[in-house]
């Protein structure tokens, strides 16, 4: 299910790239379709979600809020 957010978000970004000419429509199709960049973004949305986590909970302990 990630696999599937991950490429949709892939498709609206390169599309958001294409309207400001800052990517070409080729380029656009590749970077939404390589299953690379797909598997790079999963990786690094799961260590930003990782890190947030532990970073609420180093902050509730450090501020004393129970949880």
């Amino acid at each position: 299910m990630t696999s599937v957010i991950v490429r949709i978000a892939l498709r609206y970004g390169a599309g958001v790239l294409v309207a400001r000419g800052l990517l070409g429509s080729d380029d656009a199709s590749a970077f939404s379709a390589d299953p690379d960049i797909q598997m790079a973004l999963e990786t690094g949305l799961g260590l930003a979600i990782g890190g947030a986590t532990e970073a609420w909970h180093w902050m509730a302990r450090r501020f004393g809020w129970e949880h």
